[in-house]
C-alpha cells in the first residue's frame, strides 16, 4: 500500500514521457516542413536528425543521471528533470527555425535521461520476484502514454502544429507538483553508492557492469532489439502518409491502437506469459512474433489491414521487460541506477542509430529515382535485426541449474 502513490508518480512520469513523444508525432512532418520549407522526404531526413540529437543526449547522460541518483537519490534527479522538460517543451512550441527545434531536442534528451532513475526507483521498491512484472508496468506506462499522446496530438493538431508542445509543457509541470508532495527517497545509506566519473559514462558503465557474468551480451541484445523496435516512432508517420495517404488524425488513431495493445501486453498479459514460458521462453516468443509482424507490415498495401496489424504487432512487445528482469536480478541493489542508466544509454544509442538508419532506408525506398518503391522497407531491416538478437540470445552461456 505504501508504494501505491510513489509508483503512481513514476508511472505518470513515464506516461508523460511517452505522451511527449506521441503528442508530437502526428504533427512532426508538418512542423518540420513548416520551419524548414522542404518536402516530405526532406522532412523525414530532418526528423531523423532531430530524433538522433535527442538520443545522443540520452546516450551520454543516461549513466550520468543514473549514477547521480545512486549517490544523491532518485527524488531530486526526477523532480529537476521534470522542471527542465516543462520549460523545454515551451521553447519548442515557440520555435521559429529548425535550429531552435534542434536545440530543444538536445535539452529534452538530457531531461528525458531520467528514465533510468525512474526504473531504478521501481527496482528499489520491488522484490526480485516482482521486478520483471513491474518492469512490464514501466512498459505499460509507455503504452498508455502512446495511446493518449497520439490521440490528443491528433486532436490538438486542429489548433496548429504548436499546440501539442504547449500541452506537453503543462503536463510535465503538473506532474512536477504531484511528485514534489508524494515522492519519497528510496536511496538509503545501505545502498548509497559513491559517485564515480568512470561509471558515469556509457563505456565506463558497460565495463563496470560487464564484469558481472552474462550482462554484456544481454545489453548488446537489448540494443539490437531497441534498434529494430524503434522503427515505429522513426518512420510510422512518414510510412503511413506515403503508403496510405493518412492525415495526422489517422496517424494518431493508429498509434493509439498500438499503445492500447502495448499497455495491455506489458501491464497485464506479460505476467501470464512469464508464468507460462519463463524469462527465456518469453524472450524467444517476443522475437518470433515481432519478426512476423515486421514482415507483414513491410508489404501491406491496405490501410485497413495496417490498422488491424498495428495493435496486433504489440503482442510481441515482451522482450524488453523480460531482459530487464533477468539483468536486474543479476546485479547488486547498489548498482540498480547504474544498470538502468546503462540500459538508457543502450536505448538512446539505438535511437541514434535507428532513426538515421530507418529514415535513410525509407528515403531510398521512396525517392523519385528509386527503382523499387517500397515504403515498408525499414520493417524488413528490423526483421533482420531480430534474427541477430536471436543469435546473441541463444548462443549465450547459461548458468547450470542449481
Amino acid at each position: 500500500m505504501k508504494d501505491r502513490l510513489p509508483l503512481t508518480f513514476i508511472m505518470v512520469t513515464l506516461i508523460i514521457d511517452a505522451m511527449g513523444i506521441g503528442l508530437v508525432l502526428p504533427v512532426m512532418p508538418d512542423l518540420i516542413e513548416e520551419v524548414s520549407g522542404g518536402n516530405l522526404a526532406e522532412a523525414a531526413l530532418w526528423g531523423g536528425i532531430l530524433s538522433t540529437s535527442f538520443a545522443v543526449m540520452q546516450f551520454l547522460f543516461g549513466p550520468f543521471l543514473g549514477s547521480l541518483s545512486d549517490r544523491f537519490g532518485r527524488r531530486p534527479v526526477l523532480l529537476v528533470s521534470l522542471l527542465v522538460m516543462s520549460l523545454d517543451y515551451l521553447v519548442i512550441a515557440l520555435a521559429g527555425s529548425i535550429w531552435v527545434l534542434l536545440a530543444g531536442r538536445i535539452v529534452g534528451g538530457i531531461a528525458a535521461s531520467t528514465q533510468s532513475t525512474a526504473t531504478a526507483f521501481v527496482a528499489d521498491i520491488s522484490t526480485p520476484a516482482q521486478k520483471a512484472a513491474r518492469f512490464g508496468m514501466v512498459g505499460a506506462s509507455f503504452g498508455v502514454g502512446f495511446v493518449l499522446g497520439p490521440l490528443l496530438g491528433g486532436v490538438l493538431a486542429e489548433y496548429g502544429t504548436r499546440a501539442p508542445f504547449y500541452m506537453a509543457s503543462v503536463l510535465a509541470a503538473l506532474n512536477l507538483c504531484f511528485g514534489y508532495f508524494i515522492l519519497p527517497e528510496t536511496v538509503t545509506d545501505r545502498i548509497r553508492r559513491p559517485f564515480s566519473w568512470v561509471r558515469a559514462n556509457p563505456l565506463g558503465a558497460l565495463l563496470d557492469l560487464g564484469r558481472m557474468e552474462g550482462v554484456t551480451r544481454l545489453v548488446l541484445m537489448f540494443f539490437l532489439y531497441q534498434v529494430a523496435f524503434f522503427v515505429y516512432p522513426a518512420i510510422w508517420a512518414y510510412f503511413t502518409k506515403a503508403r496510405f495517404g493518412w492525415n495526422p488524425q489517422m496517424v494518431g488513431l493508429s498509434l493509439a491502437f498500438f499503445g492500447i495493445a502495448l499497455a495491455l501486453v506489458q501491464g497485464w498479459l506479460i505476467r501470464y506469459i512469464l508464468r507460462w514460458l519463463g524469462d527465456r521462453g518469453t524472450v524467444i516468443y517476443g522475437l518470433i512474433f515481432n519478426s512476423i509482424a515486421f514482415i507483414l507490415l513491410a508489404f501491406v498495401t491496405s490501410g485497413t489491414v495496417a490498422l488491424i496489424l498495428t495493435p496486433l504487432a504489440a503482442l510481441g512487445a515482451v522482450v524488453t521487460p523480460a531482459l530487464q528482469g533477468i539483468m536486474s536480478r543479476t546485479i547488486p541493489d547498489n548498482a540498480q541506477g547504474g544498470l538502468q542508466g546503462l540500459l538508457t544509454s543502450a536505448g538512446a544509442l539505438a535511437m541514434i542509430v535507428s532513426p538515421l538508419m530507418m529514415t535513410q532506408v525509407f528515403w531510398l525506398a521512396t525517392a523519385d529515382s528509386t527503382p523499387f518503391y517500397l515504403p515498408g522497407a525499414p520493417f524488413l531491416l528490423s526483421m533482420l535485426l531480430l534474427v541477430a538478437c536471436a543469435f546473441v540470445f541463444l548462443t549465450r552461456r547459461r548458468k547450470p541449474a542449481a
